[in-house]
């Protein structure tokens, strides 16, 4: 096809870059040095977090290919908003993820390729400097990439896999991190990113996204007459593409009831507790599931039911004789208050999609939030490890020892890491499931602990305030200095 250019968009000893039209639709026409058979497979295989290549021709010392044009702003000229910034990451995870499956290393991942289209979403760009790893190649053939952003393996050290691109988003990432997020468990996910030496990066795309929004998840676990409320993560795997609240099709010519919405959603107190009315039918298998989206104001003006500028969205599990429960009160907010305001929250039963749809969004009541300033609750002290033996089972558990100085609904979150500094995982659970259960401290389940030569694990404890008006969480630095970890639990075979 016959393309007319528009303009000289760069042009570099490397590359020649046109704005072209044809067919009435403009395009993006690359002539680049060498051969970059990368973009034939992109060619190839479409994904919607990157640009549509429409032709590429390889020759022996030239590769020209026709892609499409995007509308958009570089990513490192827009002030993110908290909830823009976590969206970003999960689609640059997502393209990732994907392309890393093809075998394909970007090496150029910095703010000038990312392009936030007027769709809200991202789009990576520019596979100029992308390579496919090669087994039992020692080292790159060509030492490419954005200095600042690229890893020290990427200028001739050493072969550059998946690690680099990881690095790199590392970096991007902590330059484009809101201001707001510098406290936040972010900063410790970004550094792991960003460590000099690749193995002790995260080992691929998938276990960032795991670290950076671990899924939280209210399941109630039955050990005989023992009963154990189970919160795993901070965050809910969020995705911008799916939606309910509307009827779809389970089969060709079905259409699906749509859930009632659950009832009464309130406050607990000002526990930051949030409750709402069950609806049975939600969820999938044994297990409930709901929406929740939370919102602040600053007077007392409730969002309405569908408002999209809440700044906090979660998938909330329930399981076990919870399931029953008429209502629901088991989801504490208290980690994502952002500031003293009124606060509101949201709730939508999940459907299965094969009878049910997602319900409507109801709107809570307002909980003022006025404790901003409040002194903190004390840290946990004594972390230590305890071995627990119930109906043939082994709980390997954290503890601590002042339990005393906490009310029953003060929240504890326990992170556990490995013998690298990885993140595997955290669990939370309240002083009075603590009580409840006998085993002393928060249990680490056993599908978690892998046994190996060197293998060690050992974890942080913060407190959360059942009062957040009165308290604010118990101290924990960033970084964690080592006083605040508990001692290491050692999982190698025994000889």
């Amino acid at each position: 096809m016959e393309y007319e250019e528009i303009k000289l968009v760069k042009q570099s000893e490397k590359s020649t870059v046109h704005l072209v039209r044809g067919e009435g639709q403009v395009f993006i026409r690359k002539t680049l040095t060498g051969q970059h058979p990368v973009y034939q497979i992109l060619q190839d295989n479409p994904h919607p977090g990157l640009p549509g290549i429409r032709e590429v021709t390889v020759t022996e010392d030239s590769t020209t290919v026709i892609e499409e044009y995007i509308e958009g702003r570089t990513s490192g000229t827009v002030e993110l908003s908290e909830k823009q910034y976590r969206q970003m990451v999960r689609e640059l995870c997502s393209v990732l993820e994907f392309l890393h499956g093809k075998g394909i290393i970007h090496r150029d991942i910095k703010p000038s390729n990312i392009l936030l289209t007027e769709d809200g979403h991202v789009r990576l760009i520019d596979f100029d400097a992308a390579r496919m790893r090669k087994e039992g190649q020692d080292q790159d053939t060509r030492q490419l990439g954005t200095r600042g952003f690229a890893p020290p393996e990427q200028y001739g050290f050493a072969q550059t896999d998946e690690r680099a691109d990881i690095y790199a988003l590392g970096v991007t990432l902590g330059e484009l991190l809101p201001e707001k997020m510098e406290k936040t468990r972010c900063r410790k996910v970004l550094r792991k990113c960003t460590n000099l030496d690749p193995n002790k990066r995260y080992q691929s795309v998938g276990e960032l996204r795991r670290a950076f929004f671990p899924t939280r998840r209210n399941v109630l676990w039955g050990c005989g007459a023992l009963c154990l409320l189970v919160l795993i993560g901070a965050f809910a795997i969020w995705w911008p593409a799916r939606r309910g609240g509307q009827s779809g099709m389970a089969d060709e010519g079905t259409e699906l009831t749509v859930l009632p919405a659950p009832e009464n959603p309130h406050w607990d107190g000002e526990t930051g507790i949030a409750a709402w009315g069950n609806v049975p039918e939600a969820g999938i298998g044994d297990e409930l599931q709901f929406w929740l989206r939370l919102y602040k104001r600053d007077t007392e003006t409730p969002p309405e039911p569908d408002d999209d500028d809440w700044y906090f969205e979660d998938k909330v599990r329930i399981g076990g004789v919870f399931k029953k429960a008429d209502i629901l009160d088991l989801y504490s907010v208290v980690t994502e208050l952002d500031g003293n305001g009124f606060y509101y929250f949201t709730i939508s039963a999940v459907g299965n999609g094969i009878q049910y749809a997602d319900s409507p969004y109801v709107v809570s009541d307002a909980f003022a939030y006025t404790g901003q300033s409040a002194p903190p609750l004390p840290a946990p002290q004594g972390l230590s490890w305890k071995l627990v033996e119930r109906n043939n089972t082994r709980y390997h558990c954290a503890t601590w020892s002042n339990l005393d100085d906490y009310e029953d609904k003060d929240i504890f979150n326990v992170t556990f890491y490995d013998e690298t500094g990885a993140y595997v995982m955290n669990n939370t659970w309240s002083l009075s499931q603590i009580r409840e259960s006998g085993l002393g401290g928060i249990f680490i389940p056993a599908e978690f602990l892998v046994t190996g030569p060197g293998k060690a694990y050992r974890f942080t404890v913060q407190a959360y305030p059942s009062r957040p008006n009165e308290y604010s969480p118990s101290p924990m630095p960033d970084p964690v200095p080592e006083e605040y970890y508990g001692p290491w639990l050692r999982y190698e075979p025994a000889e």
